[in-house]
């Protein structure tokens, strides 16, 4: 049964390009359980997975027109899938560090994916040393967006390890729809009638979400207030060229209860700190280079408007503008700024009535989707500079097959015009930041992740804020230890890991 995919799903197809690929992704590093070696594990999975034939939605759903021939796209259940095609098994090569792991996924997050198949893939990684494995799983924007996709991550794996041991592989889980999937089909006359009372809905939002829209290209042409951030406010920059194929990869990790202490120390929420650290990490890159703006970057923050009880895929989410202050050196004021930035963004947007913000975020980014289609991506002054997106994830450890999610990623992506984009997820404790970047834009990208972590210390310094767990938690800076042979076992100890080494890819 065909399903109209919405316009804003729609979206990312349209602008789809071989040097601008829009499939997000997501890495997921797994330990082994005790009393199993790394290659009876993976064995086991890989067994596994290859025999579950079965595929839910999202997994099964394929575009009714390829060469995106229509003017309403459809996605159609697939008959057939190769699941060989979508489930891959690769290997590390030696020393099988965070080095190797990255540059591999940097190159497989750098492919697009096939529009004649379902938009995923999922890579099952072995020799990363240590009992451990990778999972990177990638997807088509249209399908999943980032709190979607952590929805459907809870489903998938398991709340203990004896509980995933029983559950299905995560293409034949899926997402559940609003609409049961074994319901009768709708009469054409029941049709009309939804699309009907959809479109008299939409068609009442659109006058404030028009007025909202309106308010900002006011504040764009005579500025008010510097920290009201307006579309195409932000200056061009090294981060705002047109984008290559190849893909760069940074990772950082900090315990969730670090970034809580200076919130709480500094009066401002969790998200301030992660922007105002973003910003430090931008601000030192680029003077650097001898390429800081005089004129401040701005950053597109996704906001999610997913109900709590929507468990379906595709997108839920607006976008707020902020100003990043990189033009301030100190690093206090700055976090200042950014927060009432945030603030004054969030309240504009929190004053629409919700069946409006999905029709002020297609107005919203109509002007950025139109300079990727028409090809002015990167050629003209950026609707944002870069985006910074901060996605809720599970507060508890997660298991697939036995085995304990140690770490997750996400892998986000970069269109023409935008060649960074830094998204973190919080998981167990932990603040995964991930970095996204265009191989020939930002190179030497790996510092950008050294300086989120200098300057979390330089706000810790200004704020009097001291971090007891600070070196038993920070990522391990010490050498790789070499891979473990197939029959060694892990040690009887139940404890956790300690934190490992970030995961990055080589520098030119």
């Amino acid at each position: 049964m065909a399903r109209n995919i919405p316009l804003l799903d729609a979206s990312w197809l349209y602008v789809e390009s071989k040097e601008a690929p829009m499939h997000v992704g997501s890495m997921a590093i797994f330990t082994v359980p005790e009393g199993e070696t790394t290659q009876q594990a993976i064995g086991r999975i890989v067994q596994l997975l290859r025999n579950s034939v079965e595929f839910a939605p999202p997994f099964n759903y394929r575009l009714s027109s390829p060469r995106l021939l229509t003017l309403m796209p459809k996605w159609i259940e697939a008959d057939k899938i190769d699941l060989d095609y979508h489930f891959r098994h690769s290997a590390l090569p030696a020393p099988g560090g965070e080095r190797e792991l990255g540059t591999l996924i940097s190159r497989l997050h750098s492919h697009p994916l096939d529009f004649r198949k379902p938009l995923w893939e999922m890579h099952l990684i072995e020799g990363l040393y240590g009992n451990r494995f990778a999972l990177y799983t990638k997807m088509h924007h249209s399908l999943m967006d980032g709190v979607g996709g952590m929805r459907l991550m809870e489903r998938i794996f398991g709340k203990s390890a004896k509980e995933s041991m029983n559950l299905p592989a995560p293409w034949s889980v899926g997402t559940i729809s609003r609409k049961k999937k074994n319901s009768e089909p709708q009469h054409f006359a029941d049709q009309a009638r939804e699309a009907w009372e959809a479109a008299k809905l939409s068609g009442q939002s659109l006058p404030a979400a028009g007025r909202a829209l309106m308010d900002l290209m006011r504040e764009a042409v005579k500025p008010t207030d510097p920290a009201l951030a307006t579309p195409f406010s932000g200056p061009k920059s090294i981060v705002n060229k047109r984008v290559g194929g190849a893909r760069r990869l940074a990772t950082q990790t900090y315990p969730l209860e670090r970034i809580r202490a200076v919130a709480e120390a500094a009066k401002v929420s969790v998200n301030d700190i992660f922007l105002a650290i973003c910003s430090s990490s931008i601000r030192r890159y680029l003077l650097e280079r001898d390429a800081l703006p005089s004129e401040s970057l701005t950053a597109g923050l996704p906001v999610s408007v997913r109900p709590a009880d929507d468990l379906d895929g595709g997108n839920a989410i607006s976008f707020i503008i902020a100003n990043l202050y990189t033009t301030e050196s100190d690093p206090l004021t700055r976090l200042k700024e950014i927060r009432r930035s945030t603030q004054l963004a969030k309240a504009n947007l929190q004053a629409m009535p919700k069946e409006a913000i999905n029709n002020y975020t297609i107005m919203l980014m109509a002007p950025m989707m139109l300079q990727l289609v028409s090809g002015l991506g990167g050629l003209t002054r950026p609707i944002f500079n870069t985006v910074i997106s901060n996605v809720p994830g599970p507060s508890r450890d997660l298991y697939f097959s036995g085995c304990r999610l140690e770490q997750f990623y996400p892998i986000s992506l970069i269109p023409h015009g935008q060649a960074l984009n830094i998204t973190v997820v919080s998981y167990s404790g932990q603040f995964n930041v991930a970095f996204t970047g265009d191989h020939d834009a930002l190179p030497s990208m790996q510092r950008l992740s050294v300086y989120t972590g200098e300057a979390l210390e330089e706000l810790e310094a200004a704020l009097g804020v001291t971090w007891e767990s600070k070196k038993a938690a920070e990522p391990v800076a010490a050498s790789k230890a070499p891979a473990k042979t197939a029959t060694e076992k892990r040690p009887a100890a139940a404890k956790k890991p300690a934190a490992r080494k970030p995961v990055k890819a080589p520098e030119d």
